[in-house]
């Protein structure tokens, strides 16, 4: 693509491109809603937008048929590269589009790794850097390239970039046109769909006030820090009320920044009558506020997704958490009054972290309350606070791909200690709990949902057990389920 092309476009593919196959049964449930923002910010300038997201598509999974329908009917590919995994797979896709239409690609991981895509894939004309709706509607507008702030782009053989873009303000952006999708989100486990639930999600504030040294989701890979900014709570409530699906995650970093402003939010909910059943994330400070909490359940909030990293006060001092373990117990005793399943998020992996203090995470959490939990290995981003720490360290080392190990505990010693925690604390009795809890405490499945559940549940297990064999670990799991976890 020459720098100074002012071309019209008349039909732009978008294009996430991670494949069913490699999704996790919690990663097929939400929208790419990033692509969606970015595919909705060029609406009226470009005749046709398609946008395909190959976790639910069969057909354009076959790279033959995917690439076949881009030469027959697509002018622009844009394609958004968000995550490591896949990476490998993605490039070499990359490198199979035509080369005679501009390829623009864009994501954290394309901002993060712009020099290295470059590189690789020689068929990539833009790369769009940080927070993409601007700089995309101007790449569509025929803006000379030299011109738009955040764009890396080929000019002959050198590559050029531009200066960082400012960030910009979060009202201004449109929400996403839902009716660019081809599918629906719901819930399904191993392809066996669980019953008639749709998902979606909603971003009201971008960026977080916060500082916990192991995030890096509140700044891009530029090193620049999202401020947190929130949008118009009418913008949001409006958002929820035209949503068909009936299950809706906020995608906040943490939706409860203000308790005053999520209790604005709360109240229209109810005020208009909206019956959905919403999941959020927050921080365990929650509990401070019991009116909000009330409000929650009211509105119907049916999950919460704490971020508790660890049961140990030198590991959350180490993290900038500001609270300690006293405290984690002191909210879940009032947390667990509510009628809302909560979901905790924990590290392990950490530095200078033995396994006799990432195997207490399930005792933990089972003590404090916790419904679910979903455990990290640490992991440490380009501009991560706690890089310089984990090169201080003696045995520690950081992979490019952001992974930290050491020497006393690889990869391989890190995956087994994770499949350890898992198994301590899902337990048979506890898979009862949860369903327990989902049916007759939070209510979060309706009487029908709950039947085809049932219903279902013998393809669900078997599933589950096909997939087991296949990655060879079925032995394994049936031990560490039933017998002995080792």
């Amino acid at each position: 693509m020459a720098s100074e092309a002012r071309i019209k476009y008349k039909h732009a593919l978008f294009l996430n491109p991670y494949i069913e196959r490699s999704a996790t049964n919690t990663m097929m449930l939400f929208p790419s809603i990033g692509v969606e923002y970015v595919a909705t910010s060029v609406k009226g300038l470009v005749d046709k937008i398609t946008l395909l997201d190959l976790r639910y598509e069969k057909d354009f999974s076959d790279t033959d048929k995917l690439l076949e329908f881009i030469s027959n009917s697509i002018d622009i590919i844009c394609v958004s590269i968000g995550w490591d995994r896949q990476f490998e797979e993605i490039c070499h896709l990359l490198n199979r589009m035509p080369d005679n239409i501009p390829l623009v690609v864009g994501g954290y991981k394309a901002t993060e790794k712009v020099d290295e895509l470059f590189k690789v894939c020689p068929t990539i004309d833009i790369i769009v850097r940080g927070e993409g709706e601007e700089t995309i509607r101007e790449i569509f507008s025929g803006v000379a390239l030299k011109d738009i702030l955040g764009a890396s782009y080929r000019e002959g053989n050198r590559v050029l970039h531009n200066p960082n873009r400012p960030l910009p303000d979060i009202n201004s952006l449109i929400a996403p046109d839902r009716t660019l999708r081809r599918n629906e989100y719901m819930m399904a486990v191993n392809g066996v769909k669980v019953a008639n639930i749709s998902f979606d999600s909603v971003l009201s504030a971008r960026g977080c006030p916060l500082d916990c040294k192991f995030c890096t989701f509140n700044m891009n890979p530029l090193g620049q820090k999202r401020s947190y900014a929130v949008r118009n709570v009418d913008s949001v409530v409006n958002e929820i009320q035209g949503l068909k699906a009936g299950v809706v995650l906020f995608s906040d970093d943490n939706l409860f920044v203000n308790p005053k402003r999520a209790e604005e939010i709360c109240d229209l909910i109810i005020e208009r009558k909206i019956k959905k059943r919403f999941i959020a994330q927050a921080r365990i400070e929650i509990a401070r506020h019991p009116r909000l909490l009330a409000k929650m359940v009211k509105a119907g909030f049916k999950a919460l997704l704490v971020g508790i990293e660890s049961p140990h006060d030198w590991i959350l001092t180490q993290l900038n958490k500001g609270f300690t373990q006293e405290a984690i117990r002191k909210y879940f005793r009032v947390l667990t009054k509510y009628p809302i399943l909560y979901s905790g998020y924990f590290i392990y992996g950490n530095i200078g972290e033995t396994e006799k203090e990432m195997l207490y995470i399930p005792k933990f959490a089972k003590e404090i309350g916790v419904d679910i939990i979903a455990c990290n290995k640490l992991r440490i981003e380009k501009f991560s606070p706690l890089k310089e720490l984990a090169e201080k360290t003696p045995g520690y080392h950081i992979t490019a791909k952001g992974e930290l190990y050491s020497d006393m505990y690889s990869h391989a010693a890190l995956k087994k200690i994770g499949r350890k925690i898992k198994f301590s604390f899902y337990t048979p009795s506890r898979y009862v709990k949860i369903l327990w809890k989902n049916i007759f405490v939070t209510k979060f499945c309706t009487f029908s949902e709950i039947v085809s559940l049932f219903l279902v549940f013998p393809r669900i297990l078997a599933s589950v057990i096909t997939r087991e064999k296949q990655t060879g670990r079925l032995k394994d799991s049936l031990k560490r389920t039933f017998i002995r976890n080792a």
